[in-house]
C-alpha cells in the first residue's frame, strides 16, 4: 500500500468513525431537526483546518497535496429555506494552500541550437512541488440535527491558483459534518472536489 492509500484509508476510517459515532448520538439524543431555531446563535463561523489533496488538480499537480486552510461562513439565513425544519444557511469563503506532488513547470533558461533551425531548451528554472491556492465562494446549507450534530451541503465555485495559472471550476459540491462540543467550539469535517478537510469551528 503506497502513501496515497495509507492516507486515504485513514481518512476514510476516520470519516467512518465519525459517522458512526454521529449516528449513535443521533439516536441517543433528542432530535431537533424539526425545532426551528434550536441551535446555536452565530454570525460568523471561523474553521482553521488541515487539508488532504487526494485527487489529481488541474495543471502540474499530482496527488497527493497537503495543506492548511481557514473557511469564513456568514450566517445570512437564519430560519433557513424550510419552514418546519431546522436548517439555515450561510455563505462561505476561503483560502486553502496546498503543496502537492509532482514537478511544477519552469522557464527555460538556456537553449543549444538544434537541426533545422530550431532551439533546444537545456536548462529550466523554477521547478519544484508546485503548490496551489484554492478559493472557494460557496452557499452553505445547515441542518441541525441534535445539539451535539449538525450536517451541511456546500454548493458553489472555485478559484485555483498554480504556477501563476487561474482555473475556475464553475460549480463544485462539497458536504460535511460537525460535532459540537459546546454551542462555540465544534469538530468540522468535510469532503469534496479535490480536497478533504478536518478543522475546528468556532461559532461566534
Amino acid at each position: 500500500m503506497g502513501a496515497v492509500e495509507r492516507v486515504g484509508a485513514r481518512f476514510a476510517a476516520l470519516a467512518i468513525g465519525l459517522a458512526l459515532l454521529g449516528t449513535a448520538s443521533v439516536a441517543d439524543a433528542q432530535s431537533t431537526i424539526k425545532r426551528p431555531g434550536l441551535r446555536p446563535a452565530y454570525t460568523t463561523e471561523l474553521e482553521p483546518h488541515l487539508l488532504l489533496g487526494i485527487f489529481d488538480p488541474p495543471g502540474p499537480g499530482d496527488e497527493p497535496g497537503f495543506g492548511l486552510g481557514l473557511r469564513a461562513t456568514f450566517d445570512v439565513a437564519p430560519d433557513g429555506f424550510i419552514g418546519p425544519i431546522n436548517d439555515s444557511v450561510g455563505i462561505g469563503v476561503g483560502l486553502d494552500v496546498l503543496d502537492y506532488d509532482g514537478r511544477a513547470r519552469g522557464d527555460c533558461e538556456r537553449f543549444e541550437p538544434g537541426p533545422n533551425g530550431t532551439r533546444i531548451c537545456t536548462e529550466v528554472s523554477g521547478t519544484g512541488s508546485p503548490v496551489y491556492a484554492l478559493l472557494p465562494v460557496v452557499m452553505q446549507w445547515n441542518f441541525w440535527l441534535t445539539r451535539n450534530w449538525s450536517v451541511f451541503g456546500e454548493p458553489g465555485l472555485l478559484f485555483q491558483v498554480a504556477e501563476g495559472d487561474i482555473d475556475v471550476s464553475p460549480f463544485v459540491l462539497y458536504a460535511g459534518g460537525r460535532f459540537h462540543f459546546s454551542d462555540r467550539v465544534a469538530l468540522t469535517m468535510r469532503i469534496g472536489y479535490p480536497t478533504f478537510s478536518l478543522g475546528v469551528s468556532f461559532l461566534m
